[in-house]
C-alpha cells in the first residue's frame, strides 16, 4: 500500500471518528425516542444484536434497533419476515432510522460510515473468490451498492458493486455516497426485494452449466453477426 493510500485511511477512520461521535450525541434525543417506542410498540429487548462479518471476515457484533416481533411457530422456529414485521418496524426500515445505532460500531472501529453492508456469517462460504474481496475493507452503515438499487438489488448485482467500491474506494468516492445516501433514505427506495418483507436469503452464485455457456456464446456471436 502505498504512502498516499495510507494517508487516506487514516484520514478516513478519522473522519468516521469524529462524526460518529457528533451524531451519537446530537441524535441522542431522537434515539432515545426510539427506543422508547421500540419497547412501547415490540417490547423489550430494544436492541438487535447479531455477529456479523467485518473487515476480513472476523466476527464483531452488530447493534441496531429491532424492527420485528419475536414470534415462533409450535417447533420453536421464528416465523418468517413478513409475519414479524410491523408497519411501525417498517416505517424504521424504510427511513434507515434502525441504523442508528451502528454509529457505535463505527465509534469502535468495527464499522465505516461507508462500506460494504455487513450481511450474515453463514454467507462467508457461499461466496465466490471475487464477491468474498467485499471483505476487504470495513462494512458501512452505507455504500456503493445501497445508493445503486439497495436491497431490490439481486445478490449478484449487490457484490458486483461491494467489489467495485473495493477497487475504487476514495474519499471523494465516500463523500459522493453520504451524499446521495441522504437522497435515497429521503425517497426511500430499495427498501425491500421485489414481493419480499427484507432480502432473500443468500444461497450462492449458481454457476453456469457448459450446455448453457455455449447457448450464451452461440446467441452473442449471432448478435455479433
Amino acid at each position: 500500500m502505498d504512502k498516499r493510500k495510507r494517508l487516506q485511511l487514516f484520514v478516513k477512520r478519522a473522519l468516521d471518528i469524529s462524526a460518529s461521535a457528533l451524531l451519537l450525541i446530537l441524535l441522542s434525543p431522537l434515539m432515545g425516542l426510539i427506543a422508547l417506542l421500540v419497547w412501547l410498540y415490540l417490547g423489550p429487548p430494544i436492541f438487535f444484536r447479531q455477529e456479523r462479518p467485518g473487515l476480513g471476515g472476523k466476527p464483531f457484533t452488530l447493534i441496531k434497533f429491532r424492527t420485528m416481533l419475536e414470534r415462533y411457530d409450535q417447533e420453536g422456529n421464528l416465523l418468517p419476515d413478513a409475519e414479524r414485521l410491523t408497519p411501525f418496524g417498517q416505517f424504521l426500515r424504510s427511513t434507515s432510522l434502525d441504523e442508528l445505532p451502528e454509529l457505535w460500531n463505527v465509534l469502535k472501529g468495527e464499522m465505516s460510515l461507508v462500506g460494504p453492508r455487513p450481511l450474515l456469517m453463514r454467507y462467508l462460504p457461499r461466496y465466490t473468490p471475487e464477491q468474498a474481496r467485499r471483505h476487504l475493507v470495513k462494512p458501512g452503515i452505507t455504500g456503493w451498492a445501497q445508493i445503486h438499487g439497495r436491497n431490490a438489488l439481486t445478490w449478484e448485482e449487490r457484490f458486483r458493486l461491494d467489489v467495485y467500491y473495493v477497487d475504487h474506494w476514495s474519499l471523494w468516492l465516500d463523500i459522493k455516497i453520504l451524499w446521495r445516501t441522504l437522497w435515497i433514505v429521503l425517497r426511500r427506495e430499495g427498501i425491500n426485494q421485489p414481493g419480499e418483507a427484507t432480502m432473500q436469503e443468500f444461497m450462492g452464485t449458481q454457476k453456469a452449466s457448459p450446455d448453457s455457456l455455449s447457448m450464451e456464446e452461440t446467441s452473442n456471436s449471432q448478435k455479433e453477426r
